[in-house]
């Protein structure tokens, strides 16, 4: 059970989240997780107490009540990657309220995050790849949506964008230039090159779309007109890679992973990859590299088997 959080607390963490956008440059989903987060740990130390509070309560916090909460997260499923993340957004607000405040939050910054390994991404072989497009197209209930969906994922596997990033363009942004200027995550520009594949599947879909694409609108439309969202883009992935025999990982973004990890094994260079995919840092990246050379181990392996 969630109880309701005090005026005083709801106030402070919209206005942190005002901060987030405007000071950090968070992202809409992720100020939206964060206050989750945030909000999930105040209830639990009203809760814990029996009683309401506003922000100063975090001056009484203790180490046994950060233990406790952790423990409550854990016992109710939270992995330890997600309580990793739980206890970062506390700590930020916390950080936020006693930079204000000027309270002693030794308690909360002094947590101990949990360790979690680093999990690997799961990029798509290029002839899987190109079968989920190819499905996703005939799998439509009408020609102008397949090709639209068909667009939509060469924009993922083709330019490294983001699911967002593709549904975010509109009508002023096509027909597509050699390079697109996308504005990602922490509102971090960058310019991404535009395969001549992805331009053609683009304007087969705009020439076939029954919906006028006006400059300020969404140049991807669902059926009635209005924007294609999030959801329909992985329905489209899921149903495809169902008819393919694909694993539960090949998921839309998983399309993005395929971009950099089928760079990386064509030569391409860890740091202009960190810039097409408009990474903060270089360590994002790497991850790619840990994927390639575990990719080079298994066909290795195949190709040399222990006698």
């Amino acid at each position: 059970m969630t109880l309701e959080l005090t005026p005083g607390l709801r106030d402070a963490l919209q206005r942190w989240g005002a901060h987030l956008s405007a000071i950090e440059g968070a992202a809409e989903n992720t100020r939206t997780a964060y206050a989750a987060d945030v909000a999930g740990f105040l209830s639990f130390l009203c809760r814990h107490r029996g009683a309401g509070g506003g922000p100063a309560m975090l001056a009484a916090v203790t180490v046994s009540e950060m233990r406790a909460w952790m423990a409550h997260e854990r016992a109710h499923g939270a992995s330890a990657r997600t309580l990793a993340r739980r206890l970062s957004a506390v700590r930020s607000f916390a950080r936020w309220v006693a930079d204000r405040e000027g309270m002693d939050i030794t308690a909360i910054l002094s947590a101990r995050s949990p360790r979690h390994g680093r999990s690997l991404p799961r990029p798509l072989a290029p002839d899987a790849a190109r079968a989920l497009l190819d499905t996703a197209a005939a799998q439509a209930r009408d020609d102008w949506q397949g090709a639209r969906d068909a667009a939509v994922l060469t924009l993922l596997w083709g330019c490294g964008l983001r699911v967002s990033e593709a549904l975010a363009l509109t009508g002023a942004d096509a027909p597509l230039p050699a390079t697109l200027r996308i504005i990602g995550k922490g509102g971090r520009e960058r310019l991404v090159p535009v395969l001549p594949a992805a331009q053609a599947a683009t304007e087969a879909y705009r020439r076939t779309c029954p919906h006028p694409l006006t400059p300020e609108g969404a140049l991807f439309r669902a059926a009635r007109g209005g924007a294609l969202c999030r959801r329909a883009v992985a329905r489209v992935m899921e149903t495809a890679r169902l008819q393919l025999g694909l694993p539960p990982s090949a998921t839309p973004h998983a399309l993005r992973h395929s971009f950099a990890t089928h760079l990386l094994a064509a030569g391409g260079d860890l740091r202009a990859i960190q810039e097409l995919l408009g990474h903060a840092s270089l360590q994002s990246t790497q991850v790619y590299a840990a994927v390639d050379s575990t990719h080079l181990m298994q066909v290795y392996a195949r190709a040399h088997p222990r006698a």
